[in-house]
Order: structure tokens, then C-alpha cells, then sequence
């Protein structure tokens, strides 16, 4: 079946995460039962861009977000773009298909103010002194939270004072490290190494010396921000925008913390830039005589 050689190819070539191997699979079982309850199609290979327009509005008609049609549409071209690589279009029908607009929305973000207001007073137990690199590795390297759970005590260079973070697509990249960060982690380790005679191959792992999961990484970061900020969202990502955005507000180039963040496109860094703007907007609105 085309769609399983399509999920084999992004699995194995494109080297794509479970959750968007995953996304992308169902996103292609639900444009396959469209083409065949709406247009009685079986064969994806001869489907025409008006299909694609119908499918579109469809979606757009059951109530889903822009946002959300904009990836599925995404799932389709690079569908397509694997069977022109196969020779089984000549032309992908997503061409002139158009990604819907999106609201400009600022990303959420912890104030410098805020941040300062977390504590940990003694981190001299294994628990204290795991969440407390936890919050700092977050927040001081923008890492996702995928990218933390999977660090390793080989990641950490203490010479270079670098950390090596796995992203997205199995891309490496490198971030600095203060010499407070690596004094931090080395006492943290040798807490942990004294609290567990068999624990999992990770640097950070929780309470029984196992590997974290996403759920524990963002409770615990719930939990941190909540005393501290009134942002209903309080989660690891918001710790990455606060690394993004106070960068930028401390003089960083868009092009470094593209870097530091691992993200492809520029395009997608700059979204900190208009947030960066809008402060300003809002600033010299309440500070200007005339503003």
C-alpha cells in the first residue's frame, strides 16, 4: 500500500520522530477515506488539486483551526513530493493549494523579574539538586523537553564547556555552558551515582533511578512556575521561549538563537523578534508623553 511505503520512507530516510511518523500516518488514512467517500478514489496517485481545495474546506467546515489544516496540508506535500521522487505523479496536486492564514499571536513568556523568583534553598539531596538542573538546563539552553530526557552524561563537555543536545531528526547540535551550570552537574551526579546502584543510562532520571517521562518533566516545571508567574501555561516549551526571548532582549542575533535552538528556519525564530516589538509597542505606550 502507497501510505505504508510513504511512513517507511519518513521513518527510515527522513528520519522523523514516532509522534509525527505517527501524525502523518493518520493525517493520510483520513485524506484517503475523503477521496473515497467523497469522490469514490482509491488510487492517491490520481487525485487533482480541486480534490485537495474540497478536502480543505471539508476540514475547514467541521470546525477544525487554521493551524491544524496548515499541517495536514504539510503531510500532503511532502506525500506528494515523495511520489514525484517515485515517479508515480508528475505533478504534485498540492501545488497551488495555499496554507491558511494564522493569527499573530505573541508566545508566552517568564519575565527576568520572575524567573530570579525561583529558589531551591538546599539541593544538597539527589531530588532538590535533580530539579533544580532540571529548571536550569531548561530555561539556560532553550533544549525542548524530548532533547532533556534524552541527555547522557557523555553530552556534557567539560573542557569545552558545551553541552551536545539530539534534536529533532536526529540533529546534533552544540550550547554553551556557564562554569555554575558544570560545578551544578557534577554535583548532581555524584548524588545521583550515590543513590542508585543500578539506574538508567540518563543524566537526569527521577525518583527511582529511571528514565523521565514527559509528563514528570512538565509537573515538575508546572509546579516551579506556578508560585512564580501568572501565565496559565506553564510548561517546559514556555521555559524555551523565555530562553529565546530573553536572549533577544540581551542584544542576541536571530541567526545565534536559530542556533542555540536548533530550529531549520529562520522564519521560525523570528517569531521572538515580533515579540521582542511588541514589548517595545507597549512600553513606549505607557512611557511616551504622547505614546
Amino acid at each position: 500500500m502507497l501510505i505504508d511505503q510513504f511512513i517507511a520512507y519518513i521513518q527510515a530516510e527522513k528520519r522523523f520522530s514516532p509522534l509525527t511518523v505517527g501524525a502523518y500516518q493518520r493525517d493520510m488514512e483520513q485524506f484517503a477515506a475523503f477521496l473515497k467517500e467523497d469522490f469514490e478514489l482509491d488510487d492517491l496517485t490520481r487525485v487533482k488539486t480541486t480534490m485537495v481545495k474540497s478536502y480543505v474546506v471539508k476540514l475547514k467546515e467541521d470546525g477544525l483551526v487554521n493551524r491544524s489544516i496548515n499541517r495536514k496540508i504539510s503531510t500532503l506535500r511532502t506525500f506528494y513530493k515523495y511520489c514525484l521522487r517515485e515517479g508515480l505523479v508528475e505533478k504534485s496536486p498540492t501545488t497551488g493549494v495555499k496554507a491558511l492564514k494564522l493569527p499573530k499571536t505573541l508566545v508566552k513568556f517568564v519575565t527576568e523579574s520572575d524567573i530570579n523568583k525561583v529558589s531551591f534553598a538546599d539541593d544538597d539531596d539527589f531530588a532538590t539538586c535533580r530539579d533544580h538542573l532540571l529548571f536550569e538546563l531548561l530555561y539556560q539552553t532553550g533544549m525542548r523537553q524530548a532533547e532533556l530526557r534524552g541527555l547522557h552524561d557523555a553530552d556534557v563537555d567539560r573542557v569545552a564547556m558545551q553541552l551536545k543536545v539530539h534534536g529533532k531528526r536526529n540533529k546534533d547540535r552544540f550550547v554553551p555552558l556557564s562554569s555554575q551550570m558544570i560545578k551544578l552537574i557534577e554535583r548532581y551526579q555524584a548524588l545521583r551515582d550515590a543513590a542508585f546502584d543500578v539506574r538508567a543510562d540518563r543524566l537526569l532520571l527521577n525518583d527511582k533511578g529511571e528514565e523521565m517521562s514527559p509528563s514528570y518533566v512538565y509537573n515538575k516545571v508546572h509546579r516551579m512556575l506556578e508560585g512564580v508567574t501568572t501565565l496559565k501555561q506553564k510548561s517546559p516549551h514556555v521555559l524555551r521561549h523565555t530562553f529565546a526571548t530573553h536572549l533577544l532582549d540581551e542584544g542576541a542575533s536571530l541567526v545565534a538563537i536559530q542556533k542555540l535552538l536548533g530550529h531549520e528556519d529562520l522564519a521560525t525564530t523570528q517569531i521572538y523578534a515580533h515579540n521582542t516589538i511588541e514589548q517595545l509597542k507597549k512600553i513606549h505606550k505607557q512611557a511616551h508623553p504622547k505614546g
